[in-house]
C-alpha cells in the first residue's frame, strides 16, 4: 500500500471534538507504529531536502514531525509556541481557530533575515495556525518556502489561504 493508505488505517476518527461537529483526526494511534513513521519523515525529507535551511515545528505536534525532519537534513529546528511558554525576548501574533482564538509566539532571535522556512504541523484545516506561524516567521525575516502537513481536510480549502505551497501527504 502507499503511504497515504497506510496513515488512514491508523489515523484515529473522533467525533464532536473538542466540540459538536467537529470530526477529529487523531493522529496518536500513529506512534505505535515506528517505521509508518519512519516512512512519513523519509517522504518530508525527501519533499525538503534541496533549498531549505530553517524548520519550523507548531506546538505540539508539530514538533513530533519537525524535529526529526530537521536533523535528517541537518538544519535548525524552530518552535511556534502558545503563549506564556517561551522564556526569552519573543514575538506574538494571534489568530482566530475554528472554534475560539489562540495565540502563537516564537523567539525574536529563532529566524535570520532571508532564511528559507518550512512550517511543519500535523493536520492543515482551515489554516489559521499555519497563517499565524507564517506570519511570525516573516516579522523575523525569513521566507516561508513550504508548509508541510501529515494530513490536509482538503473540503475547508486551507491551503488555498496559505502565503507558499503546501505538501501534505494525506488528503481527506
Amino acid at each position: 500500500m502507499s503511504l497515504s493508505q497506510d496513515l488512514d488505517t491508523v489515523i484515529r476518527n473522533v467525533p464532536d471534538f473538542p466540540k459538536p461537529g467537529i470530526q477529529f483526526k487523531d493522529i496518536t494511534p500513529l506512534f505505535a507504529h515506528p517505521n509508518l513513521i519512519e516512512r512519513v519523515i523519509e517522504d518530508f525529507v525527501n519533499q525538503y531536502k534541496d533549498g531549505v535551511d530553517v524548520i519550523v515545528g507548531v506546538e505540539s505536534r508539530g514538533f513530533l514531525f519537525g524535529v526529526p525532519l530537521a536533523l535528517k537534513l541537518g538544519i535548525p529546528f524552530v518552535l511556534a509556541r502558545k503563549a506564556g511558554k517561551l522564556p526569552a525576548d519573543k514575538i506574538s501574533h494571534t489568530y482566530d481557530l475554528e472554534y475560539g482564538t489562540a495565540t502563537l509566539e516564537m523567539h525574536s532571535d529563532s529566524i535570520q533575515a532571508g532564511q528559507r522556512v518550512v512550517i511543519i504541523d500535523d493536520l492543515l484545516a482551515t489554516g489559521g495556525t499555519a497563517r499565524a506561524t507564517a506570519s511570525l516567521v516573516q516579522e523575523l525575516g525569513g521566507t516561508v518556502a513550504s508548509f508541510a502537513f501529515v494530513i490536509a481536510l482538503d473540503f475547508l480549502k486551507g491551503a488555498e489561504t496559505l502565503p507558499a505551497p503546501s505538501y501534505s501527504i494525506l488528503h481527506y
